[in-house]
């Protein structure tokens, strides 16, 4: 591929990443099987690894993964939660295998092998021997309070009565899952009482846990088991991760019998073939089986890329496929107005389901996998989620069948779809005036890491909307008592307490407020960027309205000139902001549709505290600007980046000539190595802590 070809391809992959997250994480939701989502990260590493002036501080790649959702108290995990990375073949952990023993400098380097269970991962916290906190994965460094559920797990011990010498802070990292015969015994009292059975032991064990009402999961069979730790207090447990493993069995906590050790990559895969024979014999789900290296001080020499351990990887099993027939290519309408093609199938069991609907991401790809309605397809499922629809199977394609065409109007508001150059996604031009959109922008709007209106969910978003209720967000202020509770199921205390949340969320900030609107490409890290900037709305509207020159005539951008004054404008000077972002905020603030509706909240009451520009950095690093990268292990970034800022710093998102010092944690990438190429002073964490002291005290 071309240099333009590989960087669309990033972006595509990006964004279709993305989606899925936040279908996975934030709506629970999710729209494509394990293996898919797999893949596509695969190949954006891939793409990523081979061409570095790609990568961007906000790519999938340099996270854990996405949101938790608002329903439970947030858990900060003080050492986070990462994921591992997946192999799908002999010849990828031979690769693994390799690297390591290239790193180490050494050969039959020995792993902990163990099964990799298909249910939930969970954190459990005890100190002095008692469970005193229960969270799940989330996002890896925000997970959810779940200690309520995880209390009635018979498997989880609420004190530490077994053995001795157990550190006064121990957080054991584990999986909670249902066994396959209690799965099955519970669904065979579930039909002889006529209730509804459950789908899969997966789904079983994350949704008992994920019910705000305990009784819920402590109905069901479930079980854990014990595969890590987190954070712990005094010296380590064990100097090998079997050694581990042993401490918490001899702490009374449970732990995979099928765990062990082997040696190199064909110790490795050996174990593979043998848990991959024994799978269907297993008390258990198992979608593949995990290795580590196991002694702890090559795990420490070897490290951490951002999103994961370089010391472990999972091998996943080769996904199940079934045949069956695609019956329409329906279309769904996203917050942004992108159209996303959905393969209606005809019902078909797979992988432990009955699997009807798959994604099929846009329809470059649809074209790519030469898809027909009529079409008998492959579907197929990994790690019991959903389905994809691998591509058609040519030799049973029935008579006449032709290429879907590509859709002109959006099919829930009838506005006109188009496709910006460069870009793989369709997007309705309705906007607002798209029920689709606005559902999604309910839920934007009301999320917790932008105005945190509690009770405003996927549910309830769809109810305003359908019965015309809310035309746009800031119909959300003008909802009553009597119109609340007049929906269905929802009573009058409920509605009184959304109404609270709602007059709660009028004192806001403007970063948040920013964020809240759904400007495309203006994520929070900009919204912030902009509001520390201008300080006020207004100034970010003339600064916005300020670009009509430059994107009112596109051919003119290819000018020199113009480039250079564009440059020049106040809102490129803003961290963050270039062309792209420039012309997303003059596209929307030009919309009088948009600035009548920012006007009526502000009229509603919404409001937030204003500065005047370049004002707000005051203290002993005031006029400094910071970088941060890596993963730092005694504090989140997003924690040291506040307290950056708490003393006065600006903190980028991006390194230049004005950059003050860049803070590089572990496994820091290209912004590490473009601070050493322009001669930034770089801090390590114990730098960045001492500095932080330093002038904290004096404050």
């Amino acid at each position: 591929m071309s240099s333009s070809e590989i960087a669309d391809r990033v972006a595509q992959l990006r964004a279709e990443i993305r989606q899925h997250d936040y279908r996975y994480h934030v709506l629970d939701a999710p729209s494509i099987p394990d293996a898919e989502y797999d893949r596509l990260f695969h190949e954006l590493r891939r793409l990523e690894e081979a061409h570095p002036e790609l990568l961007t501080p906000d790519s999938p790649t340099q996270r854990v993964g996405a949101t938790p959702v608002g329903e439970f108290a947030a858990v900060m995990h003080r050492v986070p939660m990462l994921s591992l990375g997946n192999a799908f073949s002999a010849e990828e952990v031979q690769e693994f295998v390799a690297r390591i023993e290239q790193m180490l400098g050494r050969s039959e380097v020995e792993f902990s092998v163990e099964p990799k269970l298909d249910g939930l991962a969970i954190s459990l916290l005890y100190q002095d021997g008692q469970l005193v906190q229960a969270a799940t994965r989330g996002d890896g460094v925000t997970g959810e309070d779940v200690t309520h559920s995880v209390r009635t797990i018979r498997a989880v011990p609420l004190s530490l009565t077994v053995g001795s010498g157990w550190p006064q802070t121990l957080e054991v990292r584990g999986e909670v899952y249902m066994p396959r015969a209690g799965f099955v015994e519970f669904n065979r009292r579930a039909r002889e009482r006529g209730e509804k059975e459950l789908v899969n032991p997966r789904n079983a064990a994350a949704g008992s846990v994920r019910q705000q009402d305990p009784r819920m999961a402590a109905a069901r069979p479930l079980a854990f088991y014990a595969y890590g730790l987190g954070e712990v207090s005094g010296a380590p447990l064990a100097d090998r991760h079997t050694g581990i493993l042993q401490r918490l069995r001899d702490f009374g906590l449970p732990v995979s019998p099928e765990a062990g050790r082997a040696i190199g990559a064909q110790g490795c895969l050996d174990y593979f073939q043998r848990m991959g024979k024994r799978r269907q014999q297993l008390p258990y789900d198992i979608d593949g089986v995990v290795y580590k290296v196991d002694r702890l001080d090559w795990q420490a020499e070897l490290g951490y890329v951002s999103r994961a351990p370089r010391w472990a990887i999972a091998h996943k099993f080769p996904a199940e496929e079934a045949l069956t027939h695609l019956l329409a290519i329906d279309l769904q309408v996203g917050r942004t107005g992108a159209i996303t093609p959905v393969a209606r199938l005809e019902p078909v069991f797979v992988g432990g389901a009955t699997v009807s609907n798959a994604t099929l991401h846009n329809f470059d790809e649809v074209a790519r996998k030469d898809l027909r309605v009529g079409d008998c397809v492959i579907v197929r499922r990994a790690g019991d989620v959903i389905p994809e629809v691998v591509g058609p199977v040519l030799e049973r394609r029935p008579e006449g069948a032709r290429p879907p065409e590509l859709p002109t109007v959006c099919p829930q508001c009838g506005s006109a779809l188009e496709r910006v150059e460069g870009e793989a996604v369709i997007r309705c031009t309705g906007g607002l005036v798209c029920p689709a959109q606005r559902k999604e922008a309910i839920r934007h709007f009301a999320s917790r890491r932008v105005m945190n209106i509690e009770g405003i969910g996927d549910k309830l978003a769809e109810q305003l909307v359908d019965a015309g209720l809310v035309h746009s967000i800031d119909d959300l202020y003008r909802l009553d008592l009597a119109t609340l509770s007049g929906l269905d199921r929802m009573g009058e205390r409920s509605a009184a307490n959304i109404l609270e949340e709602l007059e709660r969320s009028k004192s806001t900030t403007l970063e948040r407020f920013l964020f809240a609107l759904g400007i495309r490409d203006v994520g929070e890290s900009t919204a912030k960027a902009l509001a520390r900037h201008f300080g006020s709305l207004d100034r970010i509207i003339e600064a916005s309205a300020r670009m009509q020159p430059y994107f009112g005539d596109p051919e003119a951008l290819k000018q020199s000139a113009v480039k250079k004054a564009l440059a020049a404008e106040p809102l490129i000077q803003v961290p963050d902001v270039g062309p792209v972002v420039a012309q997303r905020l003059w596209e929307f603030f030009a919309d009088e549709r948009n600035t009548r509706i920012v006007e009526q909240m502000r009229a509603a009451g919404v409001h937030w505290p204003e500065h005047e520009p370049a004002a707000a950095a005051e203290g002993p690093l005031a006029g400094q600007t910071a970088v941060l990268t890596g993963t730092l292990t005694g504090m989140t970034r997003d924690v040291a980046g506040a307290r950056l800022e708490a003393l006065g710093a600006k903190v980028s998102g991006s390194v230049s000539k004005k950059t003050s010092f860049v803070v590089a944690g572990s496994d820091a990438g290209s912004k590490l190595t473009k601070a050493q190429e322009l001669g930034v002073p770089v801090l390590d964490e114990a730098a960045l802590l001492e500095l932080l002291s330093r002038h904290e005290s004096a404050e």
